[in-house]
Order: C-alpha cells, then sequence, then structure tokens
C-alpha cells in the first residue's frame, strides 16, 4: 500500500499539469510502488525473442493499438470527498468510464436515474442477484446497492479503464474476481472535519448523520486493504495524486503489453 498525503497549501505555486504529473509519477516508481496482485511478471509479459521471430511483421508501432482496460476502485466514508474527487477525475481523464451502480433506494432530491444509480425496486434488484448479474451487491445503510457485470465487463474488453465508487466490502468481492483491480482509499485529514463536510451538506436528519459517523469508523479500519490511501486534506492536490495513480497504471507493462509487444519484437530482433 503506498500512502499519500495530500497536505500541501493550495496556494502554493504549482508546475503545469503535465510536468506536475510526471514529477509524481516518477516519486512513486522511486519509491517501488506496487499496486495490486496477480501481475504479470516479467517473464510472462515479454516472451523468448532470442531466435528468429516470425509472429511480428517488421512495421512501426501504432501507438493508438488498443490495450485492455483497467479497473480502478475508489471507497471513502459518506464525507471523505469521494464523489468531489471522482467528478474532478472523470473531467480530466475521458478515456475512463464511471460504472453506475443499482440501488434499491428511492432517488434523493436533484439525483438522476441513469446518471447517479440505477434505480429499482428491491424485488427486480433480487431477482438481478439470483440471475447472477452483479460483480458486487451488499446492504448500504438499509438498502440494497451493487454493481452490474454489464456496466463493466463491455467497457474492458473495448480498451476503457472502470471506475467503481463502492465500500470496502464490495471491494473484497471484486477483488476476488478482479486481483489486478488498482484500488484507492480516501481519508478525511480528522474525524472533525469529517463531520463538518457531513452537516454542511444538508441532506441528512441528525440521527442519518450520526449513523454515518458511526459506520465510518469500521469503514476506515480496511483503508490498509486497499493499493493506495490518500488523504482529502486539499482537494487539489488529492486530485493530482489520484491522476497520477491512473496514469502510473496506464504505464504498467502488464497493461501495455498488446502495445509494446510487438515493439519490443522489432527493436530486439536484429538484421
Amino acid at each position: 500500500m503506498v500512502q499519500i498525503h495530500a497536505e500541501r497549501s493550495a496556494s502554493a505555486s504549482r508546475p503545469a499539469d503535465e510536468v506536475q504529473a510526471s514529477r509524481r509519477l516518477r516519486e512513486l516508481i522511486d519509491g517501488g510502488f506496487k499496486v495490486g496482485s496477480g501481475r504479470a511478471c516479467a517473464a510472462e509479459v515479454f516472451p523468448d525473442h532470442s531466435a528468429p521471430n516470425q509472429r511480428y511483421p517488421s512495421r512501426p508501432i501504432d501507438p493508438r493499438t488498443r490495450m485492455p482496460g483497467s479497473l480502478f476502485i475508489i471507497a471513502a466514508p459518506s464525507g471523505g470527498g469521494k464523489t468531489s474527487l471522482v467528478k474532478a477525475l472523470l473531467a480530466r481523464e475521458r478515456q475512463m468510464a464511471l460504472s453506475v451502480s443499482y440501488t434499491s433506494r428511492g432517488p434523493r432530491p436533484g439525483e438522476v436515474d441513469g446518471v447517479h444509480y440505477h434505480f429499482v425496486d428491491r424485488a427486480r434488484f433480487e431477482q438481478m442477484a439470483a440471475r447472477g448479474e452483479f460483480f458486487e451487491y451488499f446492504v448500504v445503510h438499509g438498502d440494497l446497492k451493487g454493481t452490474a457485470r454489464t456496466a463493466v465487463e463491455p467497457l474492458l474488453a473495448a480498451g476503457t479503464d472502470v471506475l467503481l465508487e463502492i465500500d470496502w466490502q464490495g471491494a473484497r468481492k471484486v477483488r476476488e474476481q478482479v486481483p489486478d483491480c488498482v484500488g484507492v482509499f480516501i481519508l478525511p485529514p480528522s474525524t472533525a472535519e469529517l463531520e463538518r463536510r457531513l452537516r454542511h451538506r444538508a441532506q441528512d436528519s441528525e440521527q442519518t448523520i450520526r449513523r454515518r459517523l458511526a459506520n465510518s469508523r469500521e469503514e476506515m479500519r480496511h483503508a490498509g486493504e486497499f493499493d493506495f490511501v490518500i488523504v482529502n486534506q486539499d482537494f487539489d492536490v488529492a486530485l493530482e495524486d489520484l491522476l497520477a495513480i491512473v496514469r502510473s497504471q496506464r504505464v504498467r507493462t502488464s497493461v501495455q503489453r498488446v502495445r509494446i509487444d510487438g515493439l519490443v519484437a522489432q527493436l530486439t530482433t536484429g538484421p
């Protein structure tokens, strides 16, 4: 697990986006970060090119060659800032899609079916679960909530990165089925700040706020199960850290195999 602590002042001057992302990526690499489990080792990624190889014709590699998408999981206690970070991430990363979860609860003011959640009644949700249509589903604050396979698998196969907003229990279930997914947990800087954010939303009753605070303690105990942890004290810095994680995953050898295998063969096959 790599912990990224976003504490720098928002007013501090920062270099251009690309320069900062490159610097952050180098920091992660120099720190020997390790994402997930079950990744292919170098011997699995690169075939033996010592003998003449007829599989790869001598032609330039098209950098647009489609690569398999990566699955990212972002979890946080209610009030941790996850939703705002995800929204900002998706605005910056056009090759990433958010998987819209299903829920048996009714929509809150301003929520749109198919955008924030797929809202279905409990009976239909249970029918979908019985047919095995979910990666994971759990009771969350008294309501059923789950991630449908049909919302994830086709996008990954097409080379699109997919982002899941789920809790630690859902992350465990998904990790069992997709062991090379990338997990990120968002922490608040303090309990007082977490409570302030929950009250500032002015969406929930006092009883609901107290329940969410109690649940958050259990959720945060599982932060160590994730590959990365971001402490969301400064939003802009936390967003840059999240972007660095996404971009570092995209340049992993195992992820780029479709694109680079041919290039490696060309570069290592002598005349």
